[in-house]
C-alpha cells in the first residue's frame, strides 16, 4: 500500500528530543529549542515575531484574539477550508461570512469579497491552498480601504511566496501549521507570524495564559503576573525540538517534494491536454512548496470510482474539505454571501494523490501508471 501521507523523519529528530530532555532539562514551552525554531522562521521569513504555537488553531485563536473579534463581528473566509478557520472566530463569537472560491487555485475569489463587506466587518482570512497564494495585493487594498484585519490562514504555505513576500508575512498575522500531514512536523503544533512591532507583547501575554511571563523570564520585570485574557498556547520543547531537526534540513526536504510534484505534473499533463482531468493552477506571482498535488475529475461519480480504483491497486488517495457553509455548524454559525458557483462543484472533483518526504519516484511512477489506466 503507498500511503497517502508519511509523516517526514529526517533522522536526527530523536537525538534533538535527547537533548531537550537529559542535556537541556528543559520540556515546557519556551526552551532552547522553541527560541531556535522562532529564529528560524523568523530569519526565512522576515516576519517580525514568529510564536510557535500548539497547533495552527491555536495560532488562529490567538490572531482573533489580538485582532479584538467579538460578538457578532463578521469575518470572510473561503468555505472551501478546515474547521479551524472558521472555529477560532466562532469562538470569539463572531460569524463566518463565506464568499465563492477561484476554480483555478480553490482560493477566496478576490472579486466577490467587497460584496461581502457590512459595518460589522472586522477581518479578511484569505486561505492559501495547497501552499498557492490568494491574490495578495487585492485583498491588501480591500483591508485598507474598509480598515480591515487581514489573518492570513497559511497552514498549509510555509516557504510559499507572493510576489517574493513569504506567506503568512503579507498580512496582519500569519498561521502556520505543523501537523503531521504538513511539509515540516511536530506532530501537532503551529506557528503565528506577527507583521507589526506592537503586536508582540500582547501576543507573548495572550500565549502565555494571559501573563506576562516572557517579560519575567527576559529580565525585565522582577515578577509576573495575570494582565490580559489568554490560554495555554505554547508547545512543549521536546515537540520543537522534533520540529527543529526538519528546519534544519528544510531545504532537503523541499527539493524532495518538489521532485515528486514535478514528476506528478510531467506524467500527468498528457491527460489534462486530452481535457479528462485539470491539474493544479500555479500562477506566476507565485511560488509553491509541493504541499500536495491533487487532479480533478469530471465530476463526484467519477471522483468516487477513481478512489475506489486507486484503493484496489493499493494506493491511498483522498478527497479534501467538505464546505463549510454546508456542514451543520456552518450553517448555524455562518452563511454565505452570494452564489454558490464553484465551492461546493470543485470541491466534489478534487482528488489528492500521495505526496510526502521520501515518496520515491518508482512510486509516482506507478500512481501515474494507475491514474492513466483508470480513464484508458
Amino acid at each position: 500500500m503507498i500511503d497517502f501521507n508519511v509523516p517526514p523523519y529526517v533522522g536526527t529528530e530523536m537525538k534533538y528530543v535527547e537533548e531537550a530532555v537529559a542535556k537541556n532539562h528543559k520540556i515546557c514551552g519556551d526552551g532552547p529549542f522553541t527560541h531556535r525554531c522562532s529564529e528560524w522562521l523568523e530569519k526565512r521569513t522576515k516576519a517580525a515575531k514568529v510564536l510557535l504555537t500548539t497547533s495552527c488553531t491555536h495560532a488562529t485563536e490567538m490572531a482573533a484574539l489580538l485582532s479584538d473579534i467579538k460578538e457578532g463581528d463578521e469575518v470572510i473566509m473561503p468555505s472551501y477550508t478546515f474547521v479551524s478557520t472558521a472555529d477560532a472566530f466562532v469562538l470569539r463569537g463572531g460569524v463566518p461570512v463565506f464568499v465563492d472560491i477561484r476554480p483555478d487555485t480553490m482560493n477566496i475569489d478576490e472579486t466577490k469579497i467587497e460584496a461581502a463587506i457590512t459595518e460589522r466587518t472586522r477581518a479578511i482570512v484569505p486561505v492559501h491552498y495547497a501552499g498557492v497564494s490568494c491574490e495578495m495585493d487585492q485583498i491588501m487594498k480591500l483591508a485598507r480601504k474598509y480598515h480591515l484585519f487581514v489573518i492570513e490562514d497559511a497552514a498549509q504555505g510555509i516557504l510559499s511566496t507572493y510576489k517574493g513576500q513569504a506567506l503568512g508575512t503579507i498580512g496582519d498575522f500569519g498561521c502556520f501549521s505543523f501537523h503531521e500531514t504538513k511539509n515540516y512536523s511536530m506532530g501537532e503544533g503551529g506557528a503565528l507570524l506577527i507583521k507589526d512591532k506592537k503586536d508582540i507583547e500582547r501576543a507573548e501575554i495572550i500565549r502565555e495564559k494571559g501573563t506576562n511571563r516572557a517579560k519575567f523570564f527576559r529580565g525585565q520585570i522582577d515578577k509576573y503576573t495575570w494582565v490580559d485574557a489568554g490560554s495555554s498556547y505554547l508547545p512543549g520543547d521536546m515537540n520543537a525540538a522534533y520540529l527543529m531537526a526538519q528546519l534544519d534540513r528544510a531545504d532537503e526536504i523541499f527539493d524532495d517534494r518538489m521532485r515528486s510534484w514535478n514528476l506528478y505534473q510531467e506524467l500527468l499533463l498528457p491527460l489534462a491536454e486530452k481535457g479528462k482531468i485539470d491539474l493544479p493552477c500555479v500562477p506566476d506571482e507565485c511560488t509553491h512548496n509541493a504541499h500536495m498535488f491533487y487532479i480533478k475529475a469530471k465530476d463526484l461519480e467519477e471522483r468516487t470510482a477513481l478512489i475506489d480504483f486507486l484503493k484496489e491497486t493499493d494506493i491511498q488517495a483522498v478527497f479534501h474539505y467538505i464546505p463549510l457553509h454546508s456542514a451543520p455548524a456552518g450553517e448555524r454559525y455562518g452563511r454565505f454571501h452570494g452564489e454558490d458557483q464553484y465551492t461546493t462543484r470543485e470541491s466534489e472533483r478534487l482528488l489528492r494523490l500521495p505526496m510526502f518526504y521520501g515518496l520515491k519516484e518508482e512510486q509516482v511512477h506507478y500512481i501515474a501508471e494507475k491514474v492513466l489506466e483508470f480513464y484508458r
